[in-house]
């Protein structure tokens, strides 16, 4: 939520401006004089993350003003093969979810733009240049690709795996690891004990996952310069981790470590100003309802399912690699 200005790059002498400030739709001064639209974004794979929404709206500006849009390519560092999470419902459309897909979607920023532009009906003049020898199995590291930040708070490859659960926690008064050097993988709050905490989730032999108990004090954000209890995810199989169904399993945990404490965040958040951040994040009130009410982790997972299985039929149609 901390926005950027426009700005004049002296270097090339031209003027740079932020789609992170009053606008997220390019406007028409922006656009003035220009062939076309060319984005270049290194998405991280999942629904939350904003920069395939700022793709959306570069592709509905230049749709109004009869411009060419070039996206080009890039690998989801997380794969293409996995997709897992609650669908988003109509009625909580925000920045970090516009459409109604998964929280992993198992997609490249490229098929994010033609399902975009064609299955939701933006209608842009589009043009996708594909990435060479990528296969969907790949993660970043098989890829062979420099991991290049994205944002602060995205430091590694290690974050961005985790990232489509843990992501979650911003809807809480749970720190997700903000103000530390591994955000995302470093959940914790005040009230919470490391060692039991951890000890009673690997009880849940979760696949591909171990919870190592971790105490750490962020710098800043949510509890800052407080110890907070609570772990550190370990993948120790990506093919089989799931990153939504273990946050599901965190949030639960920590409610039921201290349900006088534990809390969902109040709006604002990401220009959303009524909704829950809970509930914008998760795609409906939907897991929020049912963690209140005591359902187990697994069968939420389940009850996302056919959300999941009609979405892959659609996803089938614009997916560009084998």
């Amino acid at each position: 939520m901390i926005e950027t200005g426009h700005a004049h790059d002296d270097l090339r002498q031209v003027p740079v401006y932020s789609l992170y400030s009053e606008t997220r739709e390019p406007t028409a001064e922006m656009l003035k004089n220009l062939d076309a639209v060319v984005v270049d974004l290194q998405d991280v794979g999942t629904r939350i993350y904003t920069y395939i929404y700022t793709m959306a709206y570069c592709l509905t500006a230049a749709r109004k003003r009869d411009l060419q849009v070039i996206v080009c390519d890039r690998p989801n560092p997380i794969g293409g093969v996995s997709v897992e999470g609650p669908m988003l419902e109509p009625g909580f459309e925000s920045f970090v979810g516009l459409y109604p897909i998964p929280m992993r979607h198992g997609m490249t920023i490229g098929e994010l733009a033609r399902l975009f532009n064609e299955h939701f009906g933006i209608g842009a003049r589009l043009e996708v240049v594909p990435m060479e020898g990528w296969r969907r199995e790949m993660y970043h590291d098989d890829a062979g690709a420099p991991w290049v930040i994205p944002s602060p708070n995205m430091p590694t490859l290690d974050t961005a795996i985790v990232y489509p659960g843990t992501v979650l926690f911003e809807g809480t008064n749970v720190s997700e690891g903000r103000g530390t050097t591994r955000p995302f993988e470093l959940v914790g709050a005040p009230w919470v004990i490391a060692e039991s905490f951890a000890a009673a989730l690997n009880r849940r032999m979760l696949n591909g996952v171990v919870f190592r108990p971790a105490v750490f004090e962020p710098t800043f954000h949510k509890h800052a310069k407080e110890s907070c209890g609570g772990c550190q995810l370990h993948v120790t199989d990506r093919k089989t981790f799931q990153p939504v169904l273990s946050s599901i399993l965190l949030l639960e945990a920590f409610r039921s470590a201290s349900r006088e404490r534990f809390r969902w965040r109040d709006p604002p958040y990401e220009y959303e100003h009524e909704k829950l951040p809970i509930d914008i994040l998760a795609g409906s009130a939907a897991v929020r309802e049912q963690l209140d009410a005591d359902v187990p982790a697994e069968a939420i997972a389940r009850s996302w399912e056919a959300g999941v299985a009609a979405f892959e039929k659609i996803r089938k149609k614009f997916l560009i690699y084998a």
